[in-house]
């Protein structure tokens, strides 16, 4: 999961409560095969020599105008953009970017396959951390499925043996890690920011900054080096589309879970563009972590739940004066 993949989750339900199941998942299934496109764009791009920070460029340039269409056809339009939030705004983008770019470096060293499996421990982390800075309660079952995920990830990496590189592993992990912060922050800015604003912040921050990464280290490329560039920046704008869509037409918990096919379309993807098969370890601990992930989701569904209904009723309490 990248970062975008993360912005995803709580605050655009919130926005537009519609329930339609069956396009949820559907979309939000296109939203997961256009993330896998972009990666690979990602990896061909560093295999021709592009630097990451120039991926992470037109990954966020060709994005930004589908953000501030999107913004123009919202209910509210352009004076949502307004926010007194703007030092979190900043700290998201900081870390936000990092992750990204982490996580890009990690689809370059790494396997398709094998990155997007460690990805996939950032509702681990994300919930680890929930619990150890923002002091969130966490039961005694969720905290079982954040250390049945660490076996899982323990199963991957295989510390010591040579089926992973070590050092794509420690990136990914990172990424993992960076991105479970950012998780953190956005749920704090989705208290009273929308997805979409703040993803537009997000590219308003970030851009200037990786301008100057591209002028640094960018450089002159031919005709298909062009093409990879410019197909990580519009299969990233059509994820992103997707993946926000999705949460206008179902609850979270209802398309989350399609999330995890992104392993299925890396692996097909993998083997067909690069020729590269997914190990053992990959096929042992990927539904270990997956598995940890999804329960931890649904946990977080239940108590996100009774949370509501507690709030409801004891509105309709005040209400008839108990």
């Amino acid at each position: 999961m990248t970062t975008d993949a993360l912005d995803k989750t709580r605050p655009v339900q919130a926005e537009l409560g519609q329930n339609h199941p069956i396009a949820g998942i559907l979309t939000r299934l296109a939203g997961m095969v256009s993330l896998a496109c972009m990666f690979v764009f990602v990896k061909l791009a560093g295999q021709s020599g592009v630097h990451v920070t120039e991926s992470l460029f037109y990954r966020q340039l060709i994005a930004m105008p589908l953000i501030c269409f999107l913004i123009w056809r919202s209910p509210a339009g352009w004076p949502a953009i307004k926010s007194n939030r703007h030092a979190l705004h900043i700290l998201r983008s900081i870390l936000g970017i990092t992750a990204m770019g982490f996580n890009f470096w990690a689809m370059t060293l790494l396997p398709l396959a094998d990155a997007t499996t460690i990805s996939f421990t950032v509702p681990i982390f994300a919930t680890l951390f929930a619990a150890l800075i923002l002091r969130e309660q966490v039961g005694i079952r969720r905290w079982i499925a954040i250390l049945i995920g660490f076996v899982g990830v323990l199963v991957v990496i295989q510390p010591g043996g040579n089926m992973i590189p070590a050092f794509g592993a420690t990136v990914a992990l990172i990424g993992a890690l960076v991105t479970a912060s950012v998780t953190l922050v956005i749920r704090m800015l989705g208290r009273t920011e929308s997805s979409l604003i703040t993803i537009f912040w997000f590219s308003v921050y970030t851009l200037p900054a990786l301008a100057v990464c591209v002028y640094i280290y960018g450089g002159g490329h031919d005709a298909r080096t062009w093409g990879y560039l410019l197909g990580v920046g519009i299969f990233g704008a059509m994820a992103q589309l997707a993946i926000t869509h999705s949460l206008r037409l179902a609850p979270v918990s209802t398309v989350m879970p399609m999330d995890y096919s992104s392993l299925i379309w890396a692996t097909i993807m993998g083997i067909l563009v690069f020729g590269q098969w997914p190990g053992l370890s990959i096929l042992l601990g990927a539904p270990i972590i997956i598995g940890s992930g999804l329960f931890i989701a649904w946990r977080e569904h239940v108590r996100a739940t009774r949370q509501a209904r507690s709030e409801i009723a004891g509105r309709e309490g005040a209400t008839r004066g108990f």
